[in-house]
């Protein structure tokens, strides 16, 4: 089944009197529990294209949908609700409040919704164990080294139970053993679990990843491949890649 439907979308920005196509004619889909790498070079519209398919911007033309619902067609407030807690996003940078441990981070969603935090009890204990960091709950971001805050960033993501996890260049600010720790955390997600998750990214040892490699070049897509199950993860030889520029 398709979680994610795009059909003939084209984004353009307006820059004075010229106007600027960053996306042109895509058509994709994802399926639910595929692990999809969008790879190209940058200013290729990667990050354009990934708020798109998570509701962070709309297309000048064509649709996207989500779980079948197409979101142009949302409210504000409906699509509000879907971002918050139906789909999960990890950016390079994490984001974590400085004052706030590690539990309060990852609940700052549910805090921001409104929910109340003890029905969600079981679920932080969870995305705790998944990020490997039960003992460290109570610490602080600057009590934590770059992968572990970028594991409390994965953790908040998770803590709604989102349909999708949409990771924006995830290791780009990580050291190249760390990076490669994430990924591997990204695939247990997306094996274990079952999430369906959409990576934008540079590196083509990151793409690997994944179960699905689309390659997006000046606004277009050029090829979609599906990545075998024994070539999916880089050599540990690989690390060194990981986070540097692909040429095509």
């Amino acid at each position: 089944m398709n979680i994610i439907e795009v059909k003939n979308v084209y984004r353009s920005f307006q820059n004075g009197k010229e106007t600027a196509e960053v996306l042109k004619d895509i058509d994709l889909t994802v399926e639910e529990g595929e692990f999809v790498s969008i790879m190209g070079p940058s200013g290729g519209g990667k990050s354009t294209l990934l708020y798109l398919l998570g509701g962070l911007d709309m297309p000048t033309s064509g649709t996207v949908s989500i779980a079948g619902r197409d979101l142009s067609k949302l409210s504000d407030k409906e699509l509000c609700r879907m971002r918050s807690e139906e789909l999960g996003f990890v950016f390079q940078f994490y984001n974590l409040v400085p004052n706030l441990n590690v539990e309060d981070n990852i609940c700052l969603p549910l805090m921001i919704a409104g929910k109340k935090r003890s029905e969600y009890k079981e679920k932080l204990d969870e995305v705790l164990e998944i990020i490997g960091m039960t003992d460290k709950r109570k610490l602080t971001p600057r009590e934590l080294s770059g992968g572990q805050q970028q594991r409390v960033a994965i953790a908040r993501a998770l803590v709604f139970g989102p349909k999708v996890l949409f990771l924006d260049e995830p290791i780009g600010n990580l050291d190249s053993k760390t990076g490669l720790k994430i990924m591997e955390l990204f695939r247990e997600i997306n094996q274990k679990y079952g999430m369906t998750i959409v990576q934008v990214t540079h590196s083509e040892a990151s793409a690997q990843y994944g179960t699905k490699l689309v390659r997006l070049v000046d606004g277009q897509i050029v090829s979609q491949e599906l990545i075998a199950v024994s070539e999916s993860l880089p050599r540990i030889t690989d690390i060194a890649n990981i986070g540097k520029s692909v040429n095509f």
